[in-house]
This record gives structure tokens, sequence and C-alpha cells, in this order.
């Protein structure tokens, strides 16, 4: 009776579960499943966990390039990868093949080229032949077809290895200033000597070519000059501060053929003369830098105490002249190049002679330096209202580029007329990025206050973010 009385309860729900089964059938509108049979939640989350581990593990392989090396129990099911040692030697033979591939075009190239040379010998002939006029052949731009050195100075160089990946390419072209091309009789004039021999006396030949626009100038395969008598520079820190003898220069491009003519130059009136001041060591040039006096410029212990002690350490001077910046920066322990020009005096071996470092580019040039790598940069009187607008924007935006984050600029007794200051200098300080550290300005006074000139002088930090 008990087990009668159990199997009619055990029938009525099992039918109630069959009526709520179909109920819920019906309520869904389709046949699925009962939940209770589904999977559990917790079992699916584990799959895809294990499914994102494995991804991870795999992708680490990838990209480590080291073959994987997992520990397990001898009894754990083992996972076989690729040999990363396979994959570098197919690397390998697929460099090879690209390599080879490049080769042959370049050999293609040449073979080309070659053709178009015959077919254009053979237009010329039946064109000669027919009394046809000849047509006037492209040199690049040159116009007559180049010869000698000044064909090696300015056609390219086929690798002797062929294609070089870090070049991208399977030749070498000469660094030619764009702006030769425009002055290609004097070029002509640079490049006609004799190879292996003593160059010849040019050098103010090379200096207007670079004022030009020709720079860099082309190599030349003969060897450069040097002073008769030449004698050894004095040693360091006394260099620093001693007139070289005459003997360390050859003063056949100068009007002046001694220091003596230079340093004297200071001292007399009158004569436009390049940085006239800028021999004599022991008048006006000894005293730059070092005090604030009060009018536009500043000294360079006060620009040195605005950066942590020792972290302004490599620079460069902008238009130096004869380098009493960088050798005022030496004393403070700071190495600093100075770019310079010998206008009709010899300032790169003076600067040379002091024991300091010279460059000789124009202010048209990229300066030489990689990006971010200098922690001061000062110009004086070589950046002022004289230069166009364009390049001196341009000239800026490279101070910018060559400076590391945080490193300063030093804008020294900049020129210009007092209409230009708001309306044309400002706005472009501004656009370039430099934050303000210091700033003065004054009036230049010497010529009369009528003619409302003024000098400002700048701090300027290139931001750290």
């Amino acid at each position: 009776m008990y087990a009668a009385k159990h199997r009619g309860h055990s029938s009525q729900h099992q039918q109630q579960h069959v009526d709520e089964a179909v109920m819920g059938g019906v309520a869904n509108g389709h046949g699925h499943r009962p939940a209770a049979q589904r999977p559990a939640p917790r079992r699916a989350k584990l799959k895809i966990l294990l499914v994102v581990i494995a991804t991870n593990l795999v992708s680490v392989y990838l990209f480590s390039g080291a073959s994987l090396s997992v520990h397990l129990p001898a009894s754990a099911p083992r996972i076989h990868l690729w040999d990363s040692a396979a994959l570098l030697r197919d690397l390998n033979a697929t460099r090879a093949a690209l390599a080879g591939a490049r080769a042959e075009l370049a050999a293609l190239r040449e073979q080309c080229n070659a053709s178009s040379h015959l077919l254009e010998s053979v237009l010329a002939g039946l064109g000669a032949v027919h009394g046809d006029a000849p047509e006037a052949r492209d040199f690049g731009g040159w116009p007559e077809e180049p010869t000698g050195e000044l064909k090696l100075a300015i056609e390219p160089h086929r690798l002797p290895l062929g294609f070089h990946a870090n070049f991208g390419t399977d030749e070498l072209f000469p660094g030619l200033g764009f702006a030769c091309r425009n002055f290609q009789e004097e070029l002509a004039q640079y490049m006609a000597y004799d190879a292996g021999a003593e160059c010849p006396d040019d050098d103010a030949l090379a200096l207007q070519l670079a004022l030009k626009g020709c720079e860099p100038l082309p190599r030349r395969r003969c060897r450069a000059r040097s002073p008769a008598g030449y004698v050894e520079p004095a040693p360091l820190p006394r260099s620093l501060w001693s007139v070289p003898p005459d003997t360390t220069v050859r003063w056949a491009p100068y009007t002046c053929k001694n220091y003596t003519c230079l340093v004297q130059r200071a001292r007399a009136r009158g004569g436009a003369y390049f940085c006239k001041d800028c021999f004599d060591l022991e008048g006006k040039e000894r005293r730059r830098w070092q005090a604030d006096n009060g009018g536009p410029g500043f000294s360079i212990d006060s620009v040195l105490r605005a950066r942590a002690p020792g972290t302004v350490r490599i620079g460069l001077d902008i238009g130096g002249g004869t380098g009493t910046f960088a050798a005022r920066m030496r004393e403070r322990s700071v190495t600093v190049v100075t770019t310079t020009l010998d206008l009709d005096a010899p300032f790169n071996g003076f600067v040379a002679s002091r024991g300091l470092v010279p460059l000789q580019i124009t202010l048209m040039q990229r300066l030489p330096f990689a990006d971010g790598v200098l922690d001061i940069v000062h110009s004086m009187n070589a950046l002022s209202n004289w230069v166009p607008d364009a390049v001196l924007e341009a000239a800026l935006f490279d101070i910018y580029r060559v400076l590391r984050p945080g490193g300063v600029f030093w804008l020294d007794h900049f020129f210009c007329l007092g209409p230009q200051l708001n309306a044309t200098y400002v706005p472009i300080f501004d656009r370039v990025g430099f934050r303000r550290l210091r700033w003065k300005a004054g009036r230049k006074l010497d010529l009369g206050a009528e003619r409302n000139e003024w000098y400002v002088s700048a701090l300027l930090e290139k931001p750290m973010t």
C-alpha cells in the first residue's frame, strides 16, 4: 500500500514536470531544451579561460623568437610547437632570395641603360643620314656633359657588393648642394685640379660657393695646402686666451697678412669689418658674458644657474666668431661647438688654435646633429632681422630639433626694429614652441633714438613634454 501510494505520488510529480516543460516550450514559442539540461556556465567559462591561456602562450613563443621550454610532469601531455631555428633558416633564405632578386633587378637596369644608349646612337646615326637636326642632350641640368673630377663628384657610384639594405639602394649618391646647379661655371672651376696633387689655393672661391647656397661642396681628390713653417699650438688652458703664431695660417685669401693686423682692427676707428673686435683677446672680447650689466644681455653664470647643476654639458654656438663663448663655457666644463665662417679672416683656424671645435657652415645649412642631443644652443648677432622670415623660422625649428627636452636656446642680442618685434618675431618664436624662461628687450641707441632699433635677449626652453 505504501508502494502504491509512493508510485501514485511519483506519477503526479513527474506529470507536473512534464506539464511545466510543455508550458515552457509553448511560452517560448519553440521547443528548446529545459534550462536544467544546458551545460553548466562554470564549465564554459573554464574552457574560455584555457583557450585564452593557450593563445597567450603561443603569442609569447612566436614573438620571443626562442624555443618554448615548459617543465611539466612526465605524465602530462606534451605540446609540440615548430622549431624557431627552422623559421630563422626560412627567413634567412627569403632574405637571400630577395637580395638575389634585387641584384638581378640592378643588372637588368644596367642592361636597359646600355640598350637605351645603343638605341639612341642608332637613332642619331639614322637621323644624320637623313639630315635631321640633332636633339639637345640632357645632362641632368648641366649645360654640357660633365667630365673628369666634376663627373666623379656629381654622379652616383655603384656599390661593389650590390644592393645594401641599410642604404636602400645599390648606388651611393654624392652630397651636393642643390644650388650648385645655379653656379656651374664656378663649380667647374673649383673642380679643375690635378688629382693626387696639391689643391689649388682657392679658399675664397669655396667660401663664395657655400655662401651662394652650393653647400655642401663636393669632395676633392687633392691634398689641402698647409702653412709654411707651421708650429704646434699652445697647450690648454693657456691656448684659450693667447693669439697663435702667424705661421699657423695661410694668409693668401685675406686682406690682413698677420694676426697683429687683425688685432689692430679693433683699436682703429672706422672700417666696416666683420666681427671687428673678435681677435683682440685683451679687449672687449675678453669681457663678454662675464656679468649681467643691466643691458639687454645675460651672463653665462646666470644662464647656467637656470638649469640643474651639471646638466648643461654640450652645446652649439651659432655664428660664434673666434670662439670666445665656447672658451668661457669650457672654463665651466661645458663643451661647445662653434659655427663660424672665414670672412676675410681665418676664424676657423683661430678657434681651433684656442683648443676649441670650429664648424664652417652657413645659416642655410641644416645643423649636422641628430634630434634631441644638445643641452644648449647660443646665437649672438647671427640671427637678426637681416635674415628672411622664412629662413629664420626654419633655423629656429632646427634649433628646437637638436635640443633635448629641457634644453635651452639662448638668443643673444637679437636685433630688429620696434614695429617688427611684436608684429613679426614674437609670433615666430611662439609658433616654434619654446617656453620663455627669461626675456629682456632694450633700445639700441648708438645710432640715435629716432631709428627705433631694439635688442632682444631671451632664454627659451624646449618643453619636457
